[in-house]
C-alpha cells in the first residue's frame, strides 16, 4: 500500500481488527482476593504464628491469643495492599496511548479511537500528537519525534520516510504519514508491558525471614517435645505437661516479630514520607539497606532532564555557561567579556522557532525544540531579549531543517533595504558546505573543537550567518560566515556527584544503564565519578539480549530489554540491585530490581507505578537517606531478634535445667505466657523505633546471602540466654534453700533482667532518642510487679508476694541482664572497614 493510496475501507480494518484484537496493551488477569490473603498466610512465620493462636486458645489464653491474631491480619492487610498498588504498574502504560488516532480510511481521513487501529493503517501525525502505534514513514516533513520516555535519548530524533517510529512516543515538531507495522502487544510499548507481567520476587528481608520462620517453628517445636517428654519421665501430669510444652512452644516463637518488622518499616516509610519520598511498598525501606549496587538511568535522573547550553566557541574566545533551567539565571565564564559572544547567540536567537514561557508557579517552560530553547536561554543569560531581535531583525523567510540537509536557515530585514542570512546546523555538515566563506583552517580548528567538544559528550551546533545588500526572494547559503559553535549538554543534577560519593562510601557500586549515546553516558559517568577518566563504555548496540554482563559500570545504547537483563544478571550474581529511572524504558527494569526508584516529579506514571519508592522531588540525595533508614530498620530487626530469643531461649533451658538442681517445675504455664506477653508485648515492638547508629554508612552492605541470624547473632543470644538462665536458676534455687517462694522470685527475676536486655539493646544508650521503649519497659515492669502482689493476678498465675527485700536483692540481681546485653554490644561491636572510613 502507498501512502497516495485510500488506506483501507472500513470492511478490511474490521476483519483485522477481529483478527489481531484492539491496540491494547497486554494486562495481567487479575488475582481474586483470596488468593492474594492465602498466598500472604503461607509465609512460614505466619504459619507459625497460626499453629500459636490455635495453642494459645486450647491453653485459654486469649489475650495471647487475641495479640497474635492482630498481627497476623495486620502483617496480611499490609502483603496484600502491597500486591494490588504493585499490579497497577502495567495499567499506567495506557496514559502513553492517545485516546483518539488519525487514520486515512476509505479514502478520507477521518479520527478513529485508538484502540481501533489496525496493522495497515495510514497514520497522520502532527505536532503534539502521541504516536498511537509502530509505524514506518512514507512521508515526513520537518518531523521531530521525542522518543526519551521510550528510548532513554535525551535529544529529539529527526525522522525521515522509511524511518521506524515507536507507539507512545510524541511530535514535537512538523507532521508526517507512515503506514501501521505493530499493535498492542508487538508494538514497542506492548514488548514493555509484556516484560511487566511478572511479579516481582521476594525481598531480600522477606526471603531472610522465611528461613528464619521455618528454622523457629522447627527448632521450637523440637525442644518443647524434649521438656514435655523429660517431665513425663520425672512423674509429672500428663495435661500438666502438655500445657507447659505448648506454653513454651507460645513463649519461644517471637510472635511480635512480624510486628517489629512492620513498625519499624512504617517508621522508616514515615520518615522517608518527611523527605518527600512516597513508600509504595514497605519491605521496600529495608531492601535499601542492603542494596549492593545502584544502577541508574541518566535523563531525568542523573540528569535535569532539559538541555542547557554550556560551551561557546567563536574564531576569536571560548566560554563556560553556568545555570540550570530555562530562566535566565546563569552567567558566561571565561577570558573573554560576555559581549564576545553576543553575534553569535543573537543568530541563534533569531534562527529559532521555540518559546520560553512562564507557567504559575513562576517557572520557565519551553515550547518547541528542547535544543532550541536551551540557545534562547543561553541568549537571556546573556541579556539578550528575543522579542527586542525579533522587532529589530523581522524574519522575511525561512527553509525549516530537514535531515538530508541538516540545518535551518533564515532571512531577516536590515535597516536600509538590507538583510541578513542566518544557519545553524551540524558541524559535520555546515563546516564542509562550499557557502562558507571562511579559509580552510579556521573551519579545519572550527571542526576539530567540535569533534573534542562530542567526544565530551555535547551535542554542538555551527552557526553562521551573511549580510546581504538587498532583500532576495528566497533565503540564501552562500557567503556565510562561521560565528561559532555552541555545545549543548543535559547536566548533572547538583546532588547526583554526592549521591555516587556517598553510595560509594557506603560499599555501594554505582552503574549507568542508559538509552544514550555512548559519548554522552561516558562524559557524566566521568563528571560524576561513577568510571575514571578513559575507562570503558559498554555499547548495548554490540551486545545479545541474553549476553551477561561484564561487570562494567557504564552501559550505553541499552533497550528496555537489555536494562531487564543487566539487572537479572547482577541479581543472579547475587548483588541486591537497586533500579533509579523515570521513563517507560525503564518500568521493566524497575519492577524486577530488588527495589525500584522512580523520579516523581518529571517521571513517567508507568515508572512511578513500577517502583518501590517515587521521589517527588526527583532529589536522588534521598537515596542515600533511604539506604540509611534501611538499614536502621534491619539493624531494629536483629536487635529485636537477639532480644526475643535470648528471652525464649532462657524460658525453655529453665524448663530443662532446672529439674536437675530439684525445681521440679520451675515455671507453671500460664508465668510462662505472661512473662512472654510483657517482653514480647509493647517492649519488643517499641525496640523497632530505635534511631540509626552513627556508624552506619560508613560500614559496606551486609553479603546478600546472610541469613539474618548471621554475623555472630546466634552466639550473642546464647551469650545472653546463658547469663539469664544462671541469674534465674541462681535466684530460685538460692530462694528454694532458703525457705522462699522460689518460684514467684524465679517468676519476677525471669520477666525483669529479659526487660534489662531490652534497655541494654538500646542503640544510643543515655540518649532519650526512642522514649517509647522507656515507657514500654516501666509499664511492663510494673505489670510484672502487679503479677506478685494484685490479688486477682496472684490467683490467676499462682504467685505469691515477695518481702522487700527479697524483691529487693530479685530486682539488683536483674541488672545483670541489662550488663550482658550491653557487655555483649561492646564485645561484638563491628569495626569500620579503613576503606570506607
Amino acid at each position: 500500500m502507498t501512502l497516495a493510496s485510500p488506506g483501507l475501507t472500513s470492511e478490511e480494518a474490521a476483519v483485522r481488527l477481529d483478527r489481531d484484537g484492539p491496540n491494547l496493551l497486554p494486562a495481567k488477569p487479575p488475582t481474586p482476593l483470596w488468593r492474594r490473603v492465602a498466598g500472604q498466610l503461607r509465609d512460614p512465620l505466619i504459619v507459625v504464628l497460626l499453629v500459636a493462636t490455635a495453642l494459645t486458645a486450647f491453653t485459654g489464653d486469649w489475650t495471647d491469643m487475641t495479640v497474635i491474631l492482630l498481627v497476623i491480619v495486620v502483617n496480611t492487610g499490609v502483603g496484600v495492599t502491597q500486591e494490588v498498588r504493585a499490579d497497577r504498574a502495567i495499567t499506567a502504560l495506557s496514559t502513553l496511548t492517545a485516546p483518539t488516532a488519525r487514520v486515512v480510511r476509505d479514502g478520507a481521513q477521518r479520527e478513529v479511537p485508538a484502540a481501533e487501529v489496525v496493522q495497515g493503517d495510514v497514520l497522520v501525525l502532527a505536532e503534539g500528537d502521541i504516536v498511537p502505534a509502530d509505524a514506518r514513514l512514507g512521508e515526513a516533513a520537518a518531523l521531530l519525534i521525542d522518543e526519551s520516555a521510550l528510548t532513554g535519548e535525551s535529544v529529539p530524533v529527526d525522522k525521515n520516510p522509511g524511518d521506524e517510529i515507536a507507539a507512545g512516543t510524541v511530535v514535537l515538531r512538523g507532521r508526517g504519514r507512515g503506514e501501521v507495522s505493530a499493535t498492542g502487544a508487538a508494538s514497542a510499548t506492548g514488548r514493555i508491558a509484556a516484560l511487566m507481567v511478572a511479579a516481582a520476587g521476594l525481598t531480600p528481608l522477606q526471603r531472610r525471614l522465611v528461613g528464619v520462620g521455618r528454622l523457629l517453628a522447627g527448632v521450637t517445636v523440637f525442644l518443647c517435645v524434649v521438656v514435655g517428654a523429660l517431665g513425663l519421665v520425672r512423674g509429672q501430669p500428663l495435661e500438666l505437661m502438655v500445657i507447659t510444652a505448648i506454653s513454651l512452644v507460645v513463649a519461644a516463637v517471637p510472635e511480635s516479630l512480624p510486628a517489629v518488622v512492620t513498625l519499624s518499616l512504617a517508621l522508616g516509610a514515615r520518615r522517608m514520607a518527611a523527605r518527600r519520598a512516597l513508600v509504595r511498598r514497605l519491605h521496600a525501606v529495608e531492601t535499601l539497606g542492603s542494596v549492593t549496587v545502584l544502577a541508574t538511568d541518566k535523563t531525568g535522573t542523573l540528569t535535569e532532564g532539559q538541555m542547557v547550553v554550556r560551551r561557546l566557541w567563536t574564531p576569536a574566545a571560548r566560554a563556560a555557561l553556568t545555570g540550570t533551567g530555562y530562566g535566565p539565571d546563569g552567567e558566561v565564564e571565561g577570558d573573554a567579556a560576555p559581549e564576545a559572544f553576543a553575534g553569535l547567540l543573537t543568530a541563534a536567537a533569531l534562527c529559532n522557532d521555540a518559546r520560553l514561557i512562564r507557567g504559575d508557579g513562576e517557572e520557565w517552560r519551553a515550547l518547541g525544540d528542547p535544543t532550541e530553547a536551551a540557545l534562547l536561554t543561553a541568549a537571556t543569560k546573556l541579556g539578550l531579549d528575543r522579542g527586542e531581535l525579533n522587532r529589530r531583525y523581522p524574519r522575511l523567510a525561512e527553509r525549516p531543517f530537514d535531515s538530508a540537509r541538516k540545518r535551518m536557515s533564515t532571512l531577516h530585514r536590515l535597516p536600509e533595504g538590507r538583510s541578513k542570512a542566518i544557519c545553524k546546523g551540524a558541524p559535520e555538515v555546515l563546516l564542509r558546505a562550499p557557502a562558507l566563506a571562511d579559509d580552510r583552517a579556521l573551519l579545519d580548528d572550527a571542526a576539530a573543537e567540535a569533534a573534542r567538544l562530542a567526544l565530551e559528550g555535547y551535542r554542538v551546533l555551527a552557526v553562521a550567518e551573511a549580510d546581504l545588500p538587498g532583500i532576495p526572494e528566497e533565503v540564501p547559503e552562500e557567503g556565510l560566515r562561521l560565528l561559532g559553535l555552541v555545545a549543548i549538554l543535559d547536566p548533572p543534577r547538583r546532588a547526583a556527584a554526592g549521591t555516587m560519593a556517598a553510595c560509594r562510601r557506603a560499599g555501594i557500586r554505582p552503574i549507568l544503564i542508559t538509552g544514550d549515546h555512548p559519548g554522552t553516558a561516558g562524559a557524566i559517568a566521568t563528571e560524576l565519578g561513577i568510571i575514571g577518566p578513559g575507562e570503558p563504555v559498554v555499547d548495548c548496540r554490540a551486545l545479545a539480549t541474553s549476553d551477561g554482563h561484564s561487570g562494567a559500570s557504564v552501559y550505553a545504547r541499552a533497550t528496555p530489554e537489555q536494562k531487564l537483563a543487566l539487572i537479572e544478571d547482577m541479581r543472579a550474581d547475587g548483588e541486591v540491585v537497586a533500579m533509579t529511572g523515570d521513563g517507560v524504558n525503564d518500568g521493566p527494569a524497575l519492577r524486577r530490581a530488588d527495589i525500584g526508584v522512580a523520579m516523581g516529579g518529571r517521571g513517567t506514571e508507568v515508572a512511578r507505578q513500577a517502583a518501590d519508592l517515587v521521589l517527588a522531588d526527583d532529589d536522588l540525595d534521598t537515596v542515600v537517606a533511604a539506604v540509611d533508614e534501611g538499614r536502621r530498620v534491619y539493624a531494629n530487626i536483629r536487635r529485636f531478634l537477639v532480644y526475643g530469643l535470648s528471652g525464649g531461649a532462657t524460658e525453655i533451658a529453665v524448663m530443662l535445667i532446672g529439674p536437675a538442681f530439684g525445681l521440679a517445675l520451675p515455671l507453671l504455664p500460664a508465668q510462662i505466657l505472661w512473662v512472654n506477653l510483657l517482653t514480647h508485648g509493647l517492649p519488643g515492638v517499641a525496640l523497632g523505633g530505635e534511631p540509626a547508629e552513627p556508624a552506619a554508612m560508613r560500614r559496606p552492605p551486609r553479603p546478600p546471602d546472610q541469613s539474618i541470624l548471621g554475623a555472630g547473632l546466634w552466639q550473642r543470644v546464647i551469650r545472653i540466654a546463658v547469663v539469664l538462665t544462671v541469674v534465674t536458676l541462681g535466684v530460685a534455687v538460692w530462694a528454694l534453700h532458703t525457705g522462699r517462694p522460689w518460684q514467684s522470685m524465679a517468676f519476677f527475676t525471669l520477666g525483669a533482667v529479659q526487660l534489662g536486655v531490652a534497655l541494654g539493646s538500646r542503640a544510643r544508650p543515655g540518649s532519650l532518642a526512642n522514649p517509647a521503649l522507656l515507657v514500654a519497659v516501666a509499664g511492663a515492669l510494673l505489670l510484672q510487679l502487679a503479677g506478685l502482689y494484685v490479688p486477682l493476678l496472684r490467683d490467676l498465675l499462682s504467685t505469691e508476694p515477695l518481702a522487700a527485700g527479697d524483691l529487693l536483692i530479685v530486682t539488683a540481681l536483674s541488672v545483670l541482664g541489662y550488663a550482658a546485653a550491653r557487655l555483649d554490644r561492646i564485645l561484638h561491636r563491628e569495626p569500620v572497614p579503613e576503606a570506607v572510613r
